[in-house]
């Protein structure tokens, strides 16, 4: 598994954990930074914090292309999945909108529903066809 990789799964541990915990968005990544035996890297710092700033965004962006799905009605890892790839072909240059699709796709696929790495992979590809309009 790659660091990046690693990274997002953190990111989606912490994010998830916060949620489940009722916290502020990423409200757990401040304890986790400081266990040693809860390792957090850069990267899934940038995340995390990515996710917060740009939450309301993100939400909006998912909701509107989510069909027949509200973002309540989601299992919480794909929320969350949905938001760190959304926050990754958005506002991360350095990951191709491919990478940041296939990688939630597959987490989706490792940690969440059957249906639910179908209905990532459809949401964030709308998402990247989208991206020239929704950015600027």
């Amino acid at each position: 598994m790659s660091a990046r990789t690693k990274s997002r799964k953190r990111a989606l541990d912490i994010l998830f954990e916060s949620e489940a915990q009722n916290l502020a968005p990423g409200g757990t990544l401040a304890e986790r930074r400081h266990s040693e035996d809860y390792p957090v890297n850069d990267y899934a710092v940038l995340l995390i914090e990515g996710v917060v700033s740009h939450r309301d965004r993100l939400d909006e962006i998912i909701s509107s292309n989510a069909k027949d799905w509200t973002l309540d009605r989601m299992p919480a890892v794909d929320r969350n999945l949905l938001r760190i790839g959304a926050f990754e072909i958005l506002y991360v240059d350095d990951v191709p909108d491919a990478v940041a699709v296939s990688e939630a796709v597959n987490l989706a696929a490792d940690l969440s529903t059957d249906e639910s790495s179908t209905f990532v992979n459809g949401l964030l590809s709308r998402i990247v066809q989208l991206k020239p309009t929704l950015i600027g």
